[in-house]
């Protein structure tokens, strides 16, 4: 099978392609501006299973042409712009990139079915749990896929957009859309996040490099997925998930910020301090990120085989090799 991933260059996308190599994919993956040394991730792949493309998902021609010349049965469009924090500096960016690449994938799609009435690969979304922003309080968590969406960022808001396109574009056009709604994941090669900022800034403690740990609010709650977990519940969606349909992936526990500093404590070498940073408070911060993954689970049987321990254990390991 020919599996095609938008944002291979990511964590989550480098993850998926490792995976569905080893299955015996030939995978084709789109990248631009990749987070991750992709020579390093997939140099067990041979040149017959892997091509990799550069490719800015907000230019139409470029993504119909990758899709067009390698036919792909599956689609898994992670390429985005993900950083809520960013998206309230580059709102029309996060957009364009969000919203013009998932029409620039369905689209191409439609121009191909022109010439070829019958192609039709299912085309897994990589949506967000921002969507659901103030919808996430206490009492509606575990959230499920019901529940308002009621984005507090551009970035939230942008994959609603998203979402709903994948829904339009199923119900228009007969297109195999699914729409994973994405929770707190984290693993080796992530950036900007949490646990990654975190266990960097440990990393770099031990070295002598830094002096504390800055923080801002400690007191949320997220639940997290590790990465390698989430890529098994994506390639399920691909072969067991209804197009049309939408299926949280969320952690099964949450945890305060705080608890995760204190594993970090636990794993590290060194003596850490934490300082709050005003820079790092948001203006805006869910209380709790938790869904409800039932849906999921009846489909696909997945659940969570990486415990948090070993996730931040691993996180550590990964930016002590660098």
């Amino acid at each position: 099978m020919t599996s095609l991933i938008t944002g291979i260059g990511g964590m989550v996308g480098s993850h998926l392609a490792e995976l569905l190599l080893k299955n015996g994919d030939k995978v084709v993956g789109i990248y631009y501006n990749s987070t991750v040394n992709l020579e390093e991730a997939l140099e067990k792949a041979t040149l017959d299973s892997l091509v990799l493309i550069e490719c800015d998902v907000r230019y139409f021609n470029s993504v119909y042409a990758a899709i067009l010349q390698n036919l792909p049965e599956r689609i898994f469009h992670l390429a985005a712009q993900s950083l809520p924090a960013a998206s309230l500096l580059k709102p029309q960016e996060t957009f364009d990139i969000n919203c013009g690449g998932t029409i620039n994938v369905f689209e191409s799609i439609k121009m191909i079915r022109k010439q070829l009435p019958h192609y039709n690969p299912k085309v897994v979304v990589a949506a967000s749990s921002a969507q659901y922003g103030a919808s996430l309080t206490p009492e509606n968590t575990p959230i499920k896929e019901d529940a308002p969406l009621l984005p507090l960022h551009p970035y939230g808001a942008s994959k609603v957009a998203q979402d709903l396109l994948t829904f339009q574009y199923y119900k228009s056009d007969h297109l195999a859309g699914i729409r994973a709604r994405i929770f707190n994941t984290t693993g080796p090669r992530k950036t900007n996040d949490v646990c990654s900022d975190f266990t960097k800034r440990a990393v770099e403690i031990e070295r002598g490099k830094s002096e504390k740990l800055l923080v801002g609010n400690i007191t949320t709650k997220r639940a997290i997925t590790d990465v390698r977990d989430l890529v098994i519940a994506l390639k399920l969606l691909s072969e067991k998930g209804e197009p049309g349909e939408v299926y949280n992936i969320s952690g099964e526990k949450v945890y305060e910020v705080r608890e995760i500093i204190e594993l970090i404590k636990k794993n590290s070498s060194a003596k850490i301090e934490i300082e709050e940073d005003p820079r790092l408070l948001r203006p805006t911060d869910e209380p709790v990120i938790f869904g409800d993954s039932a849906k999921l689970k009846k489909l696909t049987q997945w659940r969570q085989e990486y415990p948090i321990e070993q996730t931040i254990a691993d996180m550590l390991e990964y930016w002590r090799k660098r």
